[in-house]
């Protein structure tokens, strides 16, 4: 059976433009397809019809057949195949039903009891295209659904599934009487390409009288899709040089459209290229996959460094009648390869170099390189190929400006090198790319000139070691300590001066570096260690400027007897009976071996109670043990020389006195004594320790008293040298009680507080005036007396009032302290200007007012002027 419909009215039909579809009624066989004009048709595996080329549709193309054959049993069949256009649908056909044309294989029979019968069929459907994006009329009929039991029963029929009763619901809808089923809508491929139905047929009580029959129906593609490109921009990178072939990047793009189909089948190229050189077709791209390639030499990129291609996408496998296209844009970058050698921009540098410096630049050297900055390909590395056989310089380079530094690591000595040619050569981090060799430019040489400094003198030897006895008397002359100067090219002076002596034993020659004794060498002094003396002297020239170097002088002192030997320990304790203790002593020298032990121990003859008292027993060479003689000897402090004697050449001997305290031991020959022998005395360290702190602690007592005592003068110097019982600031500080006269009920108590804000005299009332106040007239303008701002006590603002009275020679003669409001009658305080006296002031001297300062110098004046 064959199911299709008619070419369109176009006459030229397209490429594999579907036209019809064969379908194996049993389903279950194989069966192989073949046109009898295979130049024009094609049928696929699955029964599908094709037109493979275009072509107009003439009477000559209307006819052509098909063959189908059974590959198992190698049964065939042919149809006709007649083709028409499909005329164009108006409104009145749309209303008709069409029926679907059916195309039926010849009858298959089988053989039964010997005869051929017919094999029974239920019903079928044939498979359904349905182009997407129809333009109607809806809805459009598709199939009619018939079973071959409609002769007898009637039936209802009614389809099921995605489309239908399943989302998306109503695409699909069918006669329940007619079985015609019909589209109510246009079909997007791009979003459902096939629905899978069920029909059913069943009576009018619903009962099933047929089995279900699935219906597929497919979604014919349109080309109603652009292509879209993954990336509205592309980049990609190829290196610079690259042959014909070299693989840049690969674009892509996508179609929305059936890619099996022409509508999705894309096809690339390349619209344009900017800019066009070295060659307008630098690239090309693989039609098919987008691969982008280069196909032409002379890629530079200190020329061209980018490159920017249209690429265009175009469907229809390219057709620019029929397909659709789009565009995007290709960014190539030409990377640097290590095609330009460094060159430097002088064949000669030229420097210069103080000797004995080190980590200083010495010249800059400059080069130029074409590739690309600050990549491996740009930077340069420098490198000494000769002139510096001892390794004295190193080049580093910068990275800012790729310059080469040329630097000193080792010092230069100018008497020995005055100058040194450098070769160098400059190279790249990568080495330069294939076929390309370094010019003579990346060569150069570097001319130092070394600078003469003046150098420090140097001792040589140094240290240096002699070797003497101790003992030495002063002025002995020991050796010769000389400097060497180092500048033979400079002629100047060396003299010797002495830097450390520590016991100030020796003195230097300031010319000849002899060096003498100034004291006895001594091996035992605090100063020497491990038998050497160290001395240190300084060596200076006169160049400009002067320089100067040390040496050091070690004297290995070699030992003499000098030193006696002494008792060791100085104090002891024994019991009272000899037994059952004893005193073990050594000896103490300060010499060495030979000089020291082993030691003879001995008592003295005198006094005879010595050796009647006491014995003593040598044990060793460095060891003896004292004894109590007697059976008894009464508990006290007890001074027992011994005779100590070294072994030394000639031997030294000494008397040492071993302080010996007897005490009461108990059984375990402990003293039972509470005092020792370090309560019989203080040492002199002691002693100066307590006294320096007695002497402390006085002086600062003393101190203490003179503070105090200066502090109640200053207090007593404030007060005012008046009868307390008429000191106005304590009537004064009397004012903070409640109530007073009359009169001060009405005065403003707080003018006390604040003075500055006194009222002025014009607006006080008549009548309350008091009368040795100041008279009110015009007077002349004096200094305005500076105030206290609102002190907050009122004997504070007396006492500032008062100074400032002392200390203003243009002050009338009223007494200043007037600035106080009246006080009312009858005050207790009485009228300063009244004071009273015990006598007349013509019985009074008042010349000790001078004595007493600033304060009083107006009464002075006033009082103590004699008659006048």
């Amino acid at each position: 059976r064959v199911s299709g419909t008619g070419a369109p009215e176009d006459p030229v039909s397209r490429k594999y433009e579907k036209k019809g579809k064969f379908s194996n009624c049993n389903g279950k066989r194989k069966v192989q397809y073949e046109s009898s004009e295979p130049a024009d048709f094609k049928v696929d595996e699955d029964g599908m019809v094709y037109a493979v080329r275009s072509f107009p549709l003439s009477s000559e193309h209307a006819k052509f057949l098909i063959y189908a054959q059974d590959k198992e049993t190698q049964e065939k069949w042919q149809v006709a195949v007649k083709l028409s256009l499909k005329p164009t649908l108006t409104e009145e056909s749309v209303k008709e039903s069409a029926e679907v044309e059916e195309i039926v294989f010849p009858r298959q029979f089988s053989k039964h009891s010997g005869h051929l019968q017919r094999q029974k069929r239920d019903w079928v459907i044939p498979p359904i295209n349905l182009p997407e994006n129809s333009r109607g009329p809806f809805p459009q009929e598709l199939v009619r659904i018939r079973s071959d039991r409609d002769k007898n029963l009637s039936l209802r029929y009614s389809v099921t599934g995605p489309g239908a009763d399943q989302p998306p619901t109503g695409i699909f809808i069918i006669n329940p009487i007619s079985g015609q089923l019909s589209v109510t809508k246009p079909l997007d491929r791009e979003q459902i390409a096939r629905f899978h139905l069920r029909a059913h047929a069943v009576d009018i009580n619903g009962n099933q009288v047929e089995n279900p029959i699935d219906i597929v129906i497919n979604v014919i593609d349109m080309n109603d899709n652009r292509p879209e490109f993954l990336h509205q921009v592309w980049n990609g990178t190829v290196p610079e040089g690259s042959k014909p072939g070299t693989y840049v990047m690969t674009v892509t793009a996508i179609d929305a459209d059936d890619p099996n189909a022409l509508n999705g089948m894309l096809r690339y190229r390349i619209v344009s290229q900017a800019p066009s050189t070295p060659s307008p077709n630098m690239f090309t791209i693989n039609n098919e996959t987008g691969d982008i390639i280069t196909v032409a030499a002379g890629l530079d990129r200190e020329k061209v460094q980018q490159y920017t291609l249209i690429i265009q996408a175009t469907d229809m496998e390219g057709n620019p009648t029929y397909g659709l296209s789009n565009t995007a844009t290709a960014i190539i970058t030409v990377t640097d390869v290590n095609d330009n050698p460094p060159e430097f921009t002088a064949m000669t540098f030229y420097g210069e170099v103080p000797e004995n410096r080190v980590d200083i630049i010495v010249a800059n050297l400059t080069v130029t390189d074409k590739d690309q900055p600050h990549t491996p390909a740009w930077n340069a590395v420098y490198r000494i190929s000769g002139g510096d056989p001892t390794g004295r310089f190193a080049i580093q380079t910068d990275p800012n400006s790729n310059d080469g530094l040329v630097t000193v690591v080792k010092p230069i000595d100018f008497e020995t090198n005055r100058m040194f040619v450098l070769t160098v050569a400059a190279e790249n981090q990568v080495p330069l790319a294939k076929g390309i060799q370094h010019p003579p430019q990346s060569t150069a040489t570097v001319s130092v000139t070394v600078i003469d400094v003046n150098e420090n003198p140097y001792f040589t030897p140094n240290p240096k070691i002699i070797r003497q006895e101790e003992g030495l008397h002063a002025g002995t002359m020991l050796t010769t300590f000389t400097a060497q100067d180092p500048d033979r090219y400079m002629q100047q002076n060396i003299r010797y001066t002495k830097l450390s002596d520590p016991a100030n034993w020796l003195k230097i020659d300031p010319v000849n570096g002899q060096i003498t004794t100034i004291a006895v060498l001594d091996r035992e002094s605090p100063n020497v260690k491990n038998n050497i003396y160290n001395a240190t002297f300084l060596a200076s020239d006169n160049g400009i400027p002067p320089m100067s170097g040390t040496g050091t002088l070690q004297i290995y002192l070699l030992d003499i007897n000098d030193n006696a030997p002494q008792v060791l320990p100085q104090e002891a304790e024994t019991c009272e009976t000899p037994d059952p203790n004893s005193i073990n002593i050594t000896a103490l020298d300060y010499d060495i071996d030979p000089n020291a032990g082993p030691f003879a121990f001995d008592l003295p003859l005198s006094p005879v109670t010595i050796k009647r008292n006491w014995t003593i027993t040598r044990l060793n060479g460095d060891f003896a043990q004292l004894n109590l003689k007697i059976k008894f000897l009464e508990a006290g402090i007890y001074e027992v020389p011994i005779i100590i004697t070294d072994s030394g050449n000639p031997p030294k001997s000494n008397i040492s006195i071993l302080r010996v305290k007897v005490c009461q031991c108990d059984s375990n020959g402990d003293c039972t004594d509470v005092d020792r022998i370090v309560g019989a005395g203080l040492g002199t360290g002691a002693i100066i320790a307590i006294l320096l702190c007695i002497i402390i602690l006085l002086i600062l007592v003393l101190m203490f008293v003179v503070w105090m005592k200066r502090r109640d003068k200053e207090r007593q110097a404030k007060q005012l040298l008046i009868d307390p019982e008429d000191d106005v600031r304590d009537n004064i500080l009397k004012y903070d009680e409640e109530g007073g006269g009359e009169e001060d009920q009405d005065y403003d108590l707080s003018q006390l507080q604040q003075p500055d804000t006194v009222e002025p005299d014009a607006i006080k009332p008549v009548g309350i005036r008091r009368m040795d106040e100041r008279p009110i007239h015009a007077e002349p303008q004096y200094p305005v007396r500076s105030a206290a701002p609102h002190p907050g006590d009122i004997g504070d603002f007396i006492n500032e009032g008062l100074k400032a009275a002392d200390n203003d020679p243009t002050a009338p003669p009223y007494d200043s302290l007037l600035v106080f409001d009246y006080e009312g009658s009858g005050s207790t305080a009485g009228s300063l200007s009244s004071l009273n006296s015990s006598s007349s002031g013509g019985e009074q001297d008042y010349d000790y007012l001078n004595d007493w300062g600033p304060r009083f110098k107006k009464l002075a004046d006033m009082y103590g002027g004699g008659d006048d």
